[in-house]
């Protein structure tokens, strides 16, 4: 389905954060809303997340409103039906047979980088790619993450878009200057890199910006120049309106606590500021193609090559790519 906002489908395929690892404890049953469709996210006594389709076959309860954990089971708080992490009901306890059509849809999962991935595809395929492992995380020469989140009435491509769109962090967030970007498509990655200008009390310092985006539900972009700072994000469609943005930032330590703290602070307040900048643009804008680029745009075109993979059907073709 698209929407008169954006000329193709509102829900990309690839991986998407439903949850932080620390949110889902043993036992922990969390109903979810994604990809349109009620979800319910637990995890088994043994210790696994699991994602399933959330109303069950039998009556239509919400196995995320009161469903509890049973051994690998999740156990439906209507009539006590109990699905294992395959979908499949292993137990209705006052009947002789299960039905053979009492089933839920199942969903592939991740356990990377102290988030809980789901892996959504239009036509069904199971995960054509992985999530890679971050050396930042869980590192003890880097600092736990700093979580944020927003849902915003947006495209997962309109604020992936963002990362190659030079000109507007000159004149929508007050940068130093334009940054200088390139970038680079290898499969379902897209690599940037930009060189920028940070402001600090000792004047300006030099940095680069490190953009990996595997699809619209995983990025990283690292910054380094005045500190290494790692920021992780993912946009998770909800509906047809709201796409839920998670960030966690981490930033190598510094010489004590208190200056990493205060540089870290700093630095998410500063990224945090230019997302909220950036919301009423993406709640209000629409997609045009082909648009009218200019030289210093950045490479707006190829990413809207590599972003036409991501759908079950074509998105429109890319604009001529911009001089980079």
């Amino acid at each position: 389905m698209t929407s008169s906002r954006f000329p193709f489908p509102r829900y990309p395929n690839g991986w998407f954060q439903v949850a932080y690892t620390d949110e889902l404890g043993p036992g922990a049953v969390r109903p979810l809303r994604y990809f349109g469709r009620d979800l319910v996210l637990f995890r088994t006594e043994a210790g696994k997340a699991k994602l399933l389709d959330a109303h069950c076959p039998h009556l239509g309860a919400h196995l995320g409103h009161g469903g509890k954990v049973r051994g690998d089971c999740i156990e439906c708080p209507f009539h006590a039906w109990k699905f294992d992490g395959s979908g499949a009901c292993v137990e209705v306890p006052y009947a002789k047979k299960i039905p053979p059509r009492a089933t839920l849809g199942t969903w592939h999962l991740r356990e990377v980088n102290g988030m809980i991935m789901a892996w959504h595809h239009a036509g069904g395929l199971p995960p054509q790619w992985e999530v890679p492992e971050l050396p930042e995380y869980q590192n003890e020469v880097w600092t736990p993450y700093a979580k944020r989140s927003w849902k915003i009435r947006t495209h997962n491509q309109e604020m992936a878009e963002n990362a190659v769109d030079c000109a507007h962090f000159l004149y929508l967030h007050g940068t130093q200057g334009m940054p200088e970007t390139q970038a680079e498509i290898q499969g379902h990655l897209l690599r940037s890199k930009s060189k920028t200008l940070m402001k600090t009390p000792q004047g300006k310092v030099e940095g680069q910006i490190d953009v990996h985006a595997y699809g619209f539900g995983f990025t990283t972009t690292r910054f380094t120049g005045l500190v290494e700072t790692l920021l992780v994000s993912s946009g998770t469609t909800i509906d047809e309106d709201l796409v839920e943005l998670r960030f966690a930032f981490t930033i190598k330590k510094l010489v004590n606590e208190g200056v990493t703290s205060t540089v870290g602070e700093a630095f998410q307040r500063e990224v945090g500021r230019q997302l909220e900048q950036d919301i009423p643009i993406w709640e209000n804008k629409i997609y045009v193609h082909p648009p009218v680029l200019v030289d210093g745009d950045g490479p707006i075109g190829l990413f809207r090559k590599w972003a036409k993979q991501f759908y079950e059907t074509g998105a429109p073709e890319p604009a001529t790519v911009a001089a980079e």
